[in-house]
């Protein structure tokens, strides 16, 4: 199946059925891309899908444009009718879930916040040389995303956030998670937090982004 919204100019997803036609590439065009969205759409009949889909929906609608994500979070879990919320952060973003945690109280909810290095298992214990390390020839512990679900999970969170884990990191709590994954903060030291920095700076300052790797 040929996938490649991205670089689609047509867009006829946004306008009502008919009205435009579907690029070649479109998954709308395809046998295997109908049957897959088929199934997506049934999928939506399922109770716990449904609820999470319409609480997307009108938090989208109520906050576009007009709130900041912590309160779209914070909406978003009211409508899902959850109270206990989980935060899982970078310990080198401890101060921002420190504020996070602030904030998510003062507006009434119960919060569980556990960081990444939680467990102190050394990286050698999943097979890392001291040469993988970020600090060659020091102790370095894990960081431990599946601990932090795990925890969470125990703790009965309804809804956790995600509060800068690193890439791969972020991967591995996702999948552990029992309860729904929302993000708030997506680490990039090099942006300030901002990823999206790199690609509109890709014909400029990160270029290099577009060279073949290697070269």
């Amino acid at each position: 199946m040929e996938l490649n919204c991205a670089i689609c100019h047509v867009q006829a997803c946004r306008e009502p059925p008919g009205d435009k036609s579907y690029p070649r590439f479109c998954p709308s065009a395809s046998a295997d891309g109908q049957q897959a969205l088929a199934e997506a759409r049934a999928a939506y009949d399922t109770p716990e899908t449904r609820s999470l889909a319409q609480a997307a929906a009108r938090t989208e609608a109520a906050g576009y444009c007009r709130e900041p994500r912590v309160e779209e979070v914070m909406n978003f879990a009211r409508r899902l009718g959850v109270h206990h919320l989980g935060i899982a952060s970078c310990v080198g973003l401890i101060r921002e879930a420190e504020l996070l945690q602030e904030i998510l109280e003062a507006n009434g909810f119960q919060v569980s916040s556990v960081c990444c290095k939680a467990g102190t298992i050394p990286k050698e214990a999943i097979g890392l040389t001291d040469e993988e390390k970020v600090r060659p020839g020091q102790f370095e512990p894990l960081c431990n995303p599946v601990g932090q679900a795990m925890l969470l999970n125990a703790a009965g969170a309804g809804l956790n956030i995600v509060v800068g884990l690193c890439v791969g990191h972020d991967s591995l709590f996702f999948r552990h998670s029992a309860a729904p994954v929302t993000v708030l903060v997506a680490k990039d030291r090099v942006t300030g937090h901002n990823p999206a920095a790199a690609l509109y700076t890709s014909h400029s300052y990160y270029r290099r982004l577009r060279e073949p790797a290697g070269r």
